[in-house]
Order: structure tokens, then C-alpha cells, then sequence
């Protein structure tokens, strides 16, 4: 069982410059308003002195191996004993001797305590232009409106949690979209959230800072479409399948026979889409990357094989029989020219209904895979 109230971590590579700082502010701290806790440096190889920096002045010194933002922070977080945890950056731009804000929420049982920057104020160049104005407010807006979190500065570096609640989470990614990760996982599984107003410094470092802008946006990013099927998969392909089914009924009595290639291809795609958003929802809660949904889980037992496979052979059936009678009309001229106007309006939604016929037979096979686990 944890000893300690709290642990002060900070991941740290090759923080020379600014490391003694951050450390002399958080024992301060800890000694100021009497809390039993701990300053733990979760070293990630740091080569500049960095670790004798945090040994000589007494602060807890974890190595972690594995490199990467997100590794360096759960291998502190795994070898902190408080029973909260205070996580910020060791380039002293945020202020360590002031954190009571962070502790009394977690104290009145908060699970996750987020920093707000934005509410808090940004100091002059603390923070680059893109981060202030396009990449933090996109991806904070992003973030709330997939997952309905209400945090509302997603990639504040300063912030408290409680250990087991974290922990609880399984937390996987291994750089900087580890922050987006603690936050959309902490949302999704129904933690107790709240955010207080954080001051952001220009950091005292004279080099440039690990963060890279592009390619770690793009990281957040790509985490948070890829735990959203229903933003990335689900909803553009019912957008897709619905536009594409109003199309093909409009464009049948149209001479316009051409663009209903277009609109069947909608319908194909969107499909496609559905079962993308559908294999991902079932794949990411049986290996504990999404939290359980009993709404789905519901749909799920009310799907069967057997089901898929009726409705889609009706609907290959359906297509084989149009495409005869297409091939019918076509015997009539003596297999010779017809007219593309009238054909074509036989033969695409023929094709489209065997295309989907087979999809749905296919992918019913593939999620019933699935199910072998629960079944």
C-alpha cells in the first residue's frame, strides 16, 4: 500500500539546465505546506548529468529504458508510491510551488486534475504561435467533440491524478500523445474530471525543446481518429451510403445514367466504412483499448451469422436476377448495341446490390471471428 500522499513526477532527457530548479521548487513545496511526498525524475537516458543532478539532491531517481514521452511518464508513474500524482515538465515552465490547486481537487476525490493554460495565462513565447492558436485549440476541440471530454486544454503538460485510477486505464501509447491518450481514456471510462487554471513560462532551457510540431500534432491526431470509429469510420460512411442512396434513386429517372456509377460507389464505400467502424468497435473493447459499451454489446447479441448470410444472399439473388433480365434485354437486340440510357439504369444498382450482397455475407463471417471470444 502507497505511504506517501503524493509524488511530484517529472520525466526528464537531458534537462541539465533547468532540472536543479524544478526540483529545489517541488521539495519547497512539499516541505512548505507539510505534505509526505516525493520529487521523482523518470530518466529516459539522459547523457548531460541529469541524473546525478536529481541524486545529489535527494529527489527519486527511475530509469526507464523504453524511450518516448509516454514511456518515461508511466514508468515514473509505476514507480511512484503517493497515492496522487502530479506530473509536469522538468523545463521549469510550470510553477512547482504551486500546486495546492491540483491537490485539494484530488483530495475532494477528483481522479484526473488537468491544467488549463488558456484560463491560466500564457506568458510572452512560452508558447509558439501554431500551438496557441491552430494545434492545441483544433485538437482540444477535436477531443471534446469525439469523446465529450470536458477538459478544455487537452495537452497541458501539468497535471494531477490519482494513482490507481490511471493505472486502471492501460494506458499504451509511448510519446507525446500519451497526454491525449490519459485524458480520452480517462473520459471514456467515466472518471471523475476537473481542470484549474495553470500559468505557462517560457521554458529556461537554451535548446530547443523535444516537442516537434508537425510530427507530434500529427501523432495526437492519429490517436484520437483511430479511438473514434464513429468519427472516423461510422458517420462519414452513413453520410456516404445515405447521399449515395438519394442519388441513385433521383439519378434512375434521370438521363443522367453515368453519374450513378458515382452514386453506387457511395453506397459500396459507405458500406465499407460501417463494417470498418463496426470490426474496430469490437476489436478495440476486447483488447481493452475502448472501454465496454452495453448499447453495442447489445446490437452485437441481437446480430447473428445467420442473419447476415439471409440478408445478404437476398440481396446477390436480387442483383443475379436483374442482371439476367438485363442480359435478357440484351439477347433481344441479337447481343448487339443497346441503349446506355435504359441499360445502364438496370445494370449499376444490379452490380451495386451483388457488390453488397457479398459484403454483407463476407464481413457477417468476419465479426462472427470476432465473437468466437464471447460466444
Amino acid at each position: 500500500m502507497d505511504s506517501l500522499e503524493l509524488s511530484i513526477i517529472m520525466p526528464c532527457l537531458n534537462e541539465a539546465e533547468t532540472l536543479a530548479t524544478c526540483i529545489e521548487k517541488a521539495q519547497w513545496y512539499l516541505q512548505e505546506y507539510q505534505l509526505k511526498g516525493e520529487v521523482l525524475i523518470a530518466d529516459n537516458g539522459s547523457d548531460d548529468g541529469s541524473q546525478e543532478i536529481a541524486m545529489k539532491m535527494g529527489a527519486t531517481l527511475v530509469n526507464v529504458r523504453e524511450k518516448g514521452y509516454g514511456s518515461a511518464i508511466m514508468g515514473g508513474i509505476l514507480g511512484a508510491k503517493g497515492e496522487f500524482i502530479i506530473m509536469a515538465d522538468a523545463d521549469d515552465s510550470y510553477d512547482f510551488t504551486n500546486l495546492n490547486p491540483f491537490v485539494e481537487k484530488l483530495r475532494s476525490g477528483y481522479d484526473l486534475v488537468m491544467g488549463n493554460r488558456f484560463k491560466g495565462g500564457i506568458k510572452p513565447d512560452a508558447m509558439p504561435f501554431l500551438h496557441k492558436y491552430l494545434g492545441n485549440p483544433v485538437l482540444t476541440w477535436l477531443g471534446k467533440l469525439f469523446f465529450r471530454s470536458p477538459c478544455n486544454d487537452f495537452h497541458c503538460g501539468l497535471r494531477g491524478f490519482r494513482k490507481q485510477a490511471i493505472l486502471g486505464l492501460n494506458l499504451r501509447t509511448t510519446g507525446m500523445e500519451f497526454a491525449s491518450e490519459m485524458v480520452v481514456k480517462s473520459t471514456l471510462n467515466g472518471l471523475k474530471i476537473t481542470e484549474v487554471p495553470t500559468t505557462l513560462s517560457p521554458d529556461g532551457r537554451s535548446r530547443k525543446p523535444h516537442l516537434r510540431t508537425w510530427r507530434d500534432g500529427w501523432r495526437h491526431l492519429r490517436f484520437l481518429l483511430l479511438y473514434s470509429p464513429r468519427w472516423l469510420f461510422l458517420y462519414p460512411g452513413f453520410f456516404l451510403m445515405v447521399m449515395g442512396l438519394i442519388s441513385t434513386i433521383i439519378l434512375l429517372s434521370s438521363p443522367r445514367v453515368h453519374s450513378l456509377l458515382y452514386s453506387a460507389t457511395a453506397i459500396i464505400i459507405g458500406f465499407q466504412l460501417v463494417n470498418f467502424a463496426i470490426f474496430t468497435k469490437v476489436y478495440g473493447i476486447q483488447e481493452g483499448l475502448l472501454p465496454q459499451d452495453k448499447k453495442f454489446l447489445k446490437f452485437l447479441d441481437f446480430f447473428t451469422l445467420e442473419q447476415g448470410l439471409i440478408f445478404g444472399t437476398i440481396l446477390f439473388i436480387l442483383g443475379g436476377i436483374t442482371s439476367i433480365f438485363a442480359l435478357f434485354q440484351w439477347e433481344s437486340v441479337g447481343f448487339g448495341s443497346l441503349n446506355p440510357i435504359l441499360t445502364m439504369r438496370l445494370v449499376i444498382p444490379s452490380v451495386t446490390a451483388i457488390a453488397l450482397g457479398l459484403q454483407v455475407i463476407f464481413a457477417s463471417f468476419f465479426l462472427s471471428i470476432f465473437q468466437l471470444k464471447t460466444k
